[in-house]
């Protein structure tokens, strides 16, 4: 008897994938139609914003894809989707479907430019609170109307006057809007005329030129045989004269002397060796 060679079912495994593809293909079937629809409307007409708007709402899955890639950051995710969505609305507004580009291609750079250029030029490098940076936001814009109409900057007094709150939150806010850009440690401190704060810290460790010195003397000792390597720590490590250390050693002064003589004259030409 043949077996059966009907096709089997399609696995478990495949079957989610379906419902997936099918909503893609058909978010990109409604963005032609609402394309070929807003082709033939006039800017500026309530039809034409309607289905601006459609536009925008049924490619919002594009935006937050795009937005995922950008968790790693730490910024509100419902911040970096509304940057995406100026992004989306640009790609909109600049599409045109006859040049036969689907719009996910053309779009999603849009929307990635978006979101990287919010990140270059608005995340702080050092988080503040939400207060405090909307806050800050109030004392910039307070500080550019200020000096437009004073023609010189204002004081800290009169941004304080001009929002109704204390200075000390001026301050607060100022020093808060300092950590959208990061200033490099070695970099000279303004109007002040001192070195860099990196040259201000710490101190220099007089004995880190001994570290290298060291550790040739160590390399080099090894060289020597074992009672000259001891006679050497016992008189310049132990502080041990010649005559003390001929008694621990049980020879005569005379033969200490020549034997350090020796190992001077051995590690001299190690050195040069090595150097």
């Amino acid at each position: 008897m043949l077996a059966s060679t009907a096709p089997q079912a399609p696995t478990s495994e495949a079957a989610p994938a379906a419902p997936q593809r099918s909503r893609g293909a058909d978010t990109r079937a409604l963005t032609q139609v609402l394309f070929a629809q807003l082709k033939e409307l006039q800017p500026g007409t309530p039809e034409h914003d309607r289905v601006r708007g459609a536009l925008i709402e049924a490619n919002l899955p594009l935006v937050r894809y795009a937005a995922a890639r950008f968790r790693s950051r730490n910024e509100p995710m419902e911040d970096v989707v509304q940057v995406g969505t100026i992004g989306l609305i640009n790609a909109i507004d600049r599409f045109d479907p006859d040049r036969g580009v689907q719009f996910p291609t053309f779009a999603m750079p849009t929307v990635v430019g978006e979101i990287k250029r919010y990140f270059r030029d608005n995340v702080r490098t050092v988080h503040v609170p939400r207060r405090l940076h909307e806050l800050w936001v109030q004392v910039n814009s307070a500080t550019e109307d200020l000096t437009t109409a004073f023609g010189r900057s204002p004081t800290t007094a009169e941004i304080a006057e001009r929002l109704r709150i204390g200075e000390d939150e001026v301050l607060s806010c100022i020093e808060a809007g300092r950590s959208y850009h990061a200033t490099s440690l070695e970099a000279a401190q303004e109007g002040d005329g001192l070195p860099g704060l990196l040259d201000r810290l710490g101190y220099e460790d007089p004995a880190l030129d001994g570290v290298e010195h060291r550790d040739l003397v160590r390399h080099l000792l090894v060289q020597l045989p074992e009672r000259e390597q001891r006679i050497l720590l016992l008189r310049y490590y132990s502080n041990l004269t010649q005559s003390q250390i001929s008694a621990e050693l049980g020879v005569s002064q005379m033969h200490v002397s020549r034997l350090l003589a020796r190992s001077f004259q051995r590690l001299r030409s190690a050195n040069r060796i090595d150097a």
